[in-house]
């Protein structure tokens, strides 16, 4: 069953995000991730719970496969780069 990360990124600092989005893509792909959505247009209708900034969907083919991106050791020191210049949220979700 596939598995979604979805983050949703207010970027503080443009420059240093765009070498973190370098850095992680590939090793996204490594883990079999696909990205769906890289901070397109939205047409956001409800917000009673959360007002979307720009949202990241990228798609893998397990729950485990999405974690195991996160939690990677190739990952790890690439992570910074996106907390250090951006407010987050991030969330893994199973597919149908």
């Amino acid at each position: 069953m596939s598995a979604y990360i979805i983050v949703d990124t207010r970027i503080t600092d443009p420059q240093a995000y765009e070498a973190y989005k370098q850095l992680a893509k590939p090793i996204a792909e490594k883990f079999g991730g696909i990205y769906r959505a890289r901070g397109g247009a939205m047409d956001v209708r409800e917000t009673d719970l959360w007002s979307p900034t720009r949202v990241v969907i990228i798609e893998f083919p397990s729950m485990q496969a999405a974690q195991a991106f996160v939690d990677s050791k190739e990952y790890a020191p690439v992570k910074p780069l996106r907390t250090e210049n951006a407010q987050c949220t991030l969330l893994l979700l199973e597919g149908c």
